[in-house]
């Protein structure tokens, strides 16, 4: 067989260099398809589809949509399949099929026969995919935070200002101290329900550990309060906080990795009257950035935007209170502009996703680097696009509205309410209207609201509740396609919400000639939002009752974002 696999390779390779590889083979000990691959002699998906023919054993270039054995994940540590590369992928008749993409490495096949207590059979696939279903069926083991709970003894927390990595694997517990597999299983588990933030709350009795999930705090884990101490003290070590000093507000940042994936961790400390309550905010780094077509715009949304931001020049305002997606659409924003024709540089607070092709820039106050003093800088760069992330006060205000008036585009973002807010905010901060007017070509505002989940979404008549809703907010029941509204039952899939992710409601305000005379006669918001609706501006609360009737959300949900929006 030997032979035969030679003179298949020889058919591809020089012979000058199969010897050489062959040479490698006996004096190093490893295996040649190992050698092929390091000397780049062949790509490994050409190397294990010849040795899978010859072989004998079936051959797959990927592993989509393939769910790991239960018996696999329970059975086989971490450890083991990440080390050898190998990975249940089906089983039948008493036979597991296991990916590998070593073939003659047979010990490590026996030993996992051993622990899954049943025959294997080798499939051939490449390493990539092996280690990503590895990741994601370990991603998905139940979690072990109760667990890990259970074994914390009072006598047995150790010193925990022990040296800790740049970037600590969550997956990696084994032979960890009981604090630190606790909060390792605490942000495994936050992550694993999509959580943004993960808030340890200490109470008189106890430490209670809470994650908001889609924008919606729940509360998970109890932790004894004799261990209170202990975990806090971890996190900050996580940080790089000072962990005797529990008197004042601290700041630190962390990086964590559940197997590929890489997570930022910000981590706030504030004393409380039960001791210290930590919040960590947490950012997938591995998290795609999406495009102005995958954030929830409508097509009427979409065909505005694309107009303004295709525009030589001006400035362009994503509004919104804390944690409404600002970010999001910026970045969605900036795919759009060709960075390769164009000259587009970034400042944030911080650099949340990196762009290809995009300059970015990190804010730090503590060198002096602030908003206004990064953008005084970028001006002097040749810039077509500047993203500046926040507009905090009157010196960012006016350098911003400078570069619009000067030739350059510029995204930024505010806090307010809703589009015509942030019209008169910038006049609060004290920007003259008449460069309000002359600069600012367009406002969006907008909130998230949660999705209903696929899994369980179900239709139903509307009640008296229902009813009562739909008057309030002028919507009729024949407006409803086939009269019928929309909600989750909840399920496993979603944690028994009914609602699995978010999307975004928008109000996109361009600034037309009337809105302009009125912003340099100082008219107030309401006002402007008046003559913006009679020129056809769809509310944020239009937007999302559109969205409960294409059956994304429900109305309760609608509601709950847009309290303050009236038409």
């Amino acid at each position: 067989m030997k032979d035969r696999l030679l003179e298949r390779l020889g058919e591809r390779i020089p012979k000058d260099k199969l010897e050489d590889c062959l040479r490698l083979e006996g004096e190093s000990g490893q295996t040649l398809d190992r050698i092929l691959l390091r000397k780049g002699c062949l790509e490994e998906n050409e190397i294990l589809s010849l040795y899978a023919e010859e072989l004998g054993c079936a051959y797959r270039a990927d592993l989509e949509g393939i769910k790991v054995p239960q018996e696999f994940s329970e059975r086989v540590p971490i450890e083991f399949a990440r080390n050898y590369s190998l990975v249940g992928i089906s089983v039948q008749d008493g036979v597991m099929d296991v990916a590998t993409c070593a073939p003659f490495e047979v010990y490590p096949l026996d030993d996992l026969a051993a622990m899954v207590r049943m025959e294997v059979r080798p499939v051939l696939v490449p390493r990539a995919p092996i280690t990503l279903l590895v990741n994601k069926a370990y991603r998905h083991k139940a979690d072990m935070v109760d667990e890990a709970i259970e074994t914390i003894e009072g006598d047995n927390l150790e010193d925990l200002s022990a040296f800790v990595s740049d970037s600590e694997d969550l997956l990696d517990v084994a032979n960890k101290a009981p604090i630190i597999k606790l909060v390792n299983m605490v942000l495994f588990q936050a992550l694993k329900m999509r959580a943004s933030d993960v808030h340890l709350q200490p109470y008189e009795d106890r430490l209670q550990i809470r994650y908001r999930i889609d924008g919606v705090l729940y509360e998970m884990e109890t932790v004894p309060k004799k261990v209170q101490d202990a975990v806090v003290s971890r996190v900050k070590v996580m940080g790089k906080m000072d962990i005797a000093e529990r008197r004042v507000p601290q700041d630190g940042r962390a990086s964590i990795k559940i197997g590929d994936a890489e997570v930022d961790v910000r981590i706030s400390s504030v004393p409380t009257n039960h001791g210290e309550r930590i919040v960590m905010r947490l950012l997938d780094k591995t998290t795609n950035v999406y495009r102005l077509d995958e954030i929830g715009m409508s097509v009427e949304h979409l065909a505005a935007m694309r107009r303004v931001i295709h525009l030589s020049h001006g400035i362009i305002f994503i509004t919104g209170p804390t944690g409404s997606g600002k970010t999001t659409t910026l970045y969605a924003i900036l795919s759009e502009v060709d960075s390769a024709e164009k000259n587009v540089i970034t400042i944030e607070d911080p650099i949340e996703y990196h762009l290809a092709g995009v300059s970015q820039i990190q804010v730090s106050n503590k060198k002096g680097l602030t908003f206004a003093a990064g953008l005084r800088s970028l001006l002097r760069q040749d810039p077509d696009v500047m993203m500046v992330g926040e507009v905090r006060d009157e010196e960012t205000a006016r350098i911003a509205i400078q570069a619009a008036l000067t030739g350059h585009l510029v995204f930024s973002t505010l806090h307010t309410n809703d589009s015509a807010g942030a019209i008169s905010r910038m006049l609060d901060i004290g920007v003259e209207p008449y460069l309000v007017a002359s600069s600012l070509i367009a406002v969006v505002a907008q909130r998230l609201v949660r999705v209903i989940c696929k899994e369980c979404k179900i239709s139903y008549a509307p009640g008296a509740d229902d009813l009562a809703i739909l008057n309030d907010v002028h919507l009729d029941l024949k407006d409803l396609p086939g009269g019928l509204l929309h909600k989750g039952r909840g399920c496993e899939n979603c944690f028994n919400t009914g609602y699995l992710g978010r999307t975004a409601i928008y109000e996109v305000m361009p600034i037309g000639e009337k809105v302009r005379e009125l912003i340099v006669t100082r008219t107030s918001a309401s006002v402007i939002k008046k003559a913006a609706l009679e020129q056809g501006l769809i509310t944020l609360r239009g937007d999302g009752l559109r969205k409960v009737r294409e059956g994304h959300t429900t109305l309760q949900e609608v509601l709950r974002v847009t309290q303050m929006d009236f038409e």
